[in-house]
């Protein structure tokens, strides 16, 4: 019998590990998924050739965007500092494209690209090609990997598959299926899960979008899709991860809002996850937040930061992360030449219109406040100014950077495309009558999807937005405790008394429902789309000045409150 050397001792004990563990786990998986089981087997049939991971440190570097909402140019963009707002040029895909490329260069070998998802929605350029123009910007920028984020559906269930589908990334999301009345037979609509082998070892990437996509959209967009909270099945895929596939590094890829991420971190099912990688809610995380069981990070929006997450790795295994959010500052990085002419290409069909100038603002229109927003303020004026009901509503949108006041007019010009940038879904007004009862009820359950204790029950949204109320209430309080005092017109609400709205309307919904409000009377459409509204009452009333005045206050928050989150060290800024 020969003799062996040490090192291949070594390496026929890791054979019959890898052996033993691949089937322990796939004996004690739940329902495990065919390209699962697949792939497994073919990895048993070629353990003879594995290598041993590379002695040394290696470094592997994640660098993520989220949200970027289809934004092509560099824009304004809103920081918090020293207790006010400061506005300052960021983003632009083309500066995105050299400040990534600079950070490839560096470590060109162990690099991957990940965009967090809401990437085909919120510009006009977006909406008018129902996302198409966006895929070969997506494409040139050279993504690895990419999730499906809540806007993904806002062209419905058969353009999201093409899009993304056009997307040279791959995809995953471990909690949305194909309904089981369909072709589809209710199968997961992307991989669950992504393993990149690099730097000697693998990396594994499980994906989660936000469960709630079809309370939160309108009802219509999602049809043909089922969700689920990602707590229901997390655990058996880091598990499949760790013990089937071997992987150094866990790595959970969510679009769920900060909330709903920390709460999964503090899940027992995040047990063996290394890192959260968040999306949806816009925050800007600059040091990782630490939960029970994981860490959780969140990466801003609108193509104005970079996220970048350096994984250390030595001899197999992950000994340190490191994080920083970075600035897309067009001073440091200026834009790639082959990048702008790819956006300048998708922009000049629609350039003329969109750059007319509709309307001047005297303030910067911000919606970055959770309570009560100038942008919102001036689109709920417009409403009620147009058809002069008791109240006009809004939906809590979050998407939409600010668009400041030049400092030499004094004036901020609100073009057709800063339009589409508010309102990327350009709704039909309705109106209809509901009791002071209702509308009273109604805002309880609204502070209850943006102030949720259970972080799984919160819609993502900011808070509702109207004209026509005055609210008073305490975000601490319990469901159903919340509200303090309404006003309407000025006057105490009467419970009994009926009251007129006008909202915009949501594809799908019950006739009768009306901004989520359920059992409203004679609900009727009008023969008016939003954007022409805003456009009649800026032309009439331009410059607006749009500014906090107290709709909505918060007995235990200040006007300004930037974050949902409760109970961590994070500050927005």
């Amino acid at each position: 019998m020969e003799n062996k050397s040490e090192k291949e001792i070594k390496a026929d004990n890791r054979r019959d590990f890898l052996k033993k563990s691949a089937l322990v786990g796939l004996g004690t998986m739940l329902s495990p998924v065919t390209n699962v089981v697949a792939s497994t087997m073919e990895k048993e049939a070629s353990l003879e050739s594995i290598e041993l991971p590379p002695s040394g440190k290696q470094t592997v570097t994640v660098l993520i965007t989220t949200d970027i909402h289809s934004q092509l140019n560099t824009h304004d963009e809103f920081f918090w500092e020293n207790g006010k707002a400061v506005y300052k040029k960021r983003g632009g895909m083309a500066v995105l494209k050299t400040m990534i490329e600079s950070f490839r260069k560096k470590n060109p070998a162990n690099t991957i690209l990940y965009d967090g998802g809401d990437y085909f929605h919120g510009h006009a350029v977006a909406s008018l090609t129902e996302g198409e123009a966006l895929i070969p910007i997506f494409n040139k920028l050279g993504y690895d990997l990419m999730l499906p984020g809540n806007w993904e559906v806002v062209y419905k269930k058969k353009k999201m598959l093409f899009d993304m589908g056009h997307a040279n990334a791959a995809k995953i999301c471990a909690n949305m299926w194909h309904k089981s009345d369909d072709n589809y037979n209710g199968e997961l609509v992307y991989p669950p899960y992504w393993i990149k082998y690099v730097a000697g070892v693998k990396i594994g990437f499980i994906g989660y979008t936000d469960h709630l996509i079809p309370k939160r959209q309108s009802p219509a967009y999602s049809e043909g899709l089922r969700f689920e909270h990602a707590e229901n099945n997390l655990a058996k895929y880091v598990k499949l991860l760790r013990e089937v596939e071997g992987c150094a590094v866990v790595i959970v890829a969510t679009h769920m809002g900060l909330a709903q991420q920390v709460g999964l971190a503090n899940n027992p099912v995040a047990e063996g996850v290394d890192i959260i990688m968040g999306a949806d809610t816009h925050e800007r995380v600059r040091e990782p937040i630490q939960a029970k069981y994981t860490k959780v990070i969140e990466c801003g929006a609108f193509g104005s930061f970079l996220g970048k997450l350096d994984l250390e790795i030595e001899n197999g295994k992950l000994i340190n992360t490191k994080y920083q959010l970075l600035d897309v500052d067009p001073l440091k990085y200026p834009a790639d030449k082959e990048m702008q002419s790819l956006v300048d290409k998708a922009y000049e069909p629609f350039k003329s219109d969109l750059q007319t100038v509709i309307g001047t603002s005297k303030t910067p229109l911000v919606r970055y406040f959770v309570l009560e927003t100038p942008m919102d303020n001036l689109i709920t004026d417009a409403v009620k100014w147009k058809f002069k009901p008791d109240i006009a509503l809004s939906n809590g949108f979050r998407f939409c950077q600010p668009l400041a006041v030049d400092p030499k007019t004094g004036l901020a010009n609100i073009t057709k495309e800063f339009l589409w940038n508010m309102l990327p879904v350009n709704s039909e007004a309705k109106t209809g009558i509901v009791t002071g009862k209702q509308l009273w009820d109604w805002l309880e359950k609204e502070l209850q999807n943006a102030f949720a204790k259970d972080p799984s029950k919160r819609f993502g949204g900011w808070f509702v937005r109207y004209n026509g109320m005055e609210v008073n209430f305490t975000v601490g309080n319990e469901f159903g405790k919340r509200v303090n005092s309404v006003k309407v017109g000025g006057q105490p609400i009467d419970l009994n008394k009926e009251y007129s709205i006008v909202a915009c309307e949501r594809e799908g919904d019950p006739d009768d429902t009306l901004c989520r409000i359920e059992h409203v009377k004679n609900p009727k459409k009008t023969p008016y789309l939003l954007h022409d509204v805003i456009m009649e009452y800026l032309k009439a009333n331009s410059p607006v000045e749009p500014k906090l005045e107290g709709r909505a206050v918060a007995t235990d928050e200040p006007a300004t409150l930037l974050t949902q989150l409760k109970g961590t060290t994070y500050e927005f800024r």
